[in-house]
């Protein structure tokens, strides 16, 4: 015969097993989304590198004619001192 002591703690057992297998496939489903939302993540952010590098070499080609323009001026500048000077 079952004493009640035994009972009860059969019940917390059971009760204790159920909780433990609801709580681990609750973790999955969590782990799941959290593997999805990194993923999504990763995919945007390899989008923003996309349009960083296409905004990012029409500017240093725009830097780098603006640079020249000022070189040119500068050497020009140059050019004219010395012709003054002569």
């Amino acid at each position: 015969m079952v004493d009640p002591v035994q009972a009860v703690l059969l019940v917390v057992i059971v009760l204790l097993t159920l909780l433990l297998l609801v709580l681990g496939v609750q973790i999955f489903f969590i782990l799941k989304e959290l593997r999805r939302t990194l993923s999504h993540a990763t995919r945007v952010l390899e989008n923003t590198e996309s349009i960083t590098e296409s905004v990012s070499e029409p500017m240093s080609f725009f830097s780098g004619l603006l640079l020249s323009a000022k070189s040119l001026k500068t050497i020009s500048k140059i050019l004219r001192r010395a012709k003054d000077g002569e």
